[in-house]
């Protein structure tokens, strides 16, 4: 099974890695994490990108808050798929970061997730190598399923309390 790579701009975007890092250990997805800035090591982020493939990543995450080009140039140096996480800031609460992430030119695309979606680029992550993945396809199965049945569980308890 492919990998997937996480990259975060700063390690203040920790806590928004560790929903999709929490998830792919659920799904048993292998992954790797690293801190990389667009800004102040390009040239890492840039030598990650362009290997990727070689060392075995299937899809690429890209973490990052306001002017948030981490995704974009990670895309613009490789062809696998990279799905950017736009981080919430202080200052414009992550809107800045969604425009950047999301805004992307054509011929270099970055699948996008909302604002803090650490949990949604992990399935995404995995839902794409699943394509290629029958025993992880059944994993996403099951808990589509788990979660179904957790929102009929509250559904029911709603309905007690309000539909008699």
């Amino acid at each position: 099974m492919r990998k997937v790579g996480i990259l975060m701009g700063s390690d203040s975007d920790l806590p928004v890695i560790r929903k999709s890092t929490d998830m792919l250990e659920f799904l048993e997805v292998p992954f790797e994490v690293h801190v990389y800035s667009a800004h102040r090591t390009p040239e890492e982020a840039i030598s990650f990108a362009k290997n990727a493939k070689e060392n075995g990543f299937g899809v690429i995450i890209a973490a990052a808050g306001m002017a948030a080009h981490l995704a974009g140039v990670i895309a613009a140096n490789t062809t696998l798929p990279v799905i950017g996480i736009p981080c919430k800031s202080k200052n414009l609460d992550g809107i800045d970061a969604l425009l950047s992430t999301v805004q992307m030119p054509p011929g270099i695309p970055v699948a996008t997730v909302g604002i803090d979606g650490g949990v949604n680029a992990a399935l995404l992550s995995a839902e794409i190598i699943a394509v290629s993945d029958e025993a992880l396809a059944a994993r996403l199965m099951a808990k589509r399923k788990a979660d179904t049945e957790n929102v009929l569980k509250k559904d029911a308890e709603v309905s007690a309390m309000f539909n008699k």
